[in-house]
């Protein structure tokens, strides 16, 4: 790969989670480390295929901060609410809610190989259904080779 040369790479990062929070940056970076490391400026989109989930940037430091992001969603969301989308359980249009406010997908910055997050910021995704989900999320990569 030529210095300077446009670069665009696309991967799939598959993942198994019980409902909860989970600081992902680390699956994330054994999927796309390598290609990141690549890139002298550029970003890099993660879009997770699924909208019972969602994909955020938090503090990934102190493991609390997970309970208490899942605690206070699911608090804002709860289950057996008079929702009238019930197919596939009580936790189905809560999920798809707590999708629509946190989303599917973060772009974040790439500069000389590595990722611009902030000293305390990680990759979190954040399951939203009772049981273990398989989901997948699509990384693209795109920037000027180092």
């Amino acid at each position: 790969m030529e210095k300077g040369q446009p670069v665009w790479i696309q991967k799939t990062i598959s993942l198994s989670k019980n409902r909860g929070c989970y600081i992902i940056t680390k699956d994330v970076l054994n999927v796309i480390g390598n290609d990141i490391k690549q890139i002298s400026i550029g970003t890099v989109n993660l879009f997770l295929q699924h909208t019972s989930a969602a994909i955020t940037i938090n503090e990934s430091y102190d493991p609390d901060v997970m309970k208490d992001l899942n605690n206070t969603i699911n608090k804002l969301v709860p289950e057996n609410n008079g929702y009238i989308h019930t197919d596939e359980g009580p936790d189905d249009a809560p999920s798809h809610i707590k999708c629509a406010m946190i989303g599917p997908s973060l772009t974040i910055p790439i500069k000389d190989g590595s990722l611009l997050m902030g000293t305390w910021q990680g990759i979190i995704l954040c399951e939203f259904r009772n049981s273990v989900k398989h989901r997948n999320i699509v990384a693209t990569i795109n920037g000027l080779a180092k």
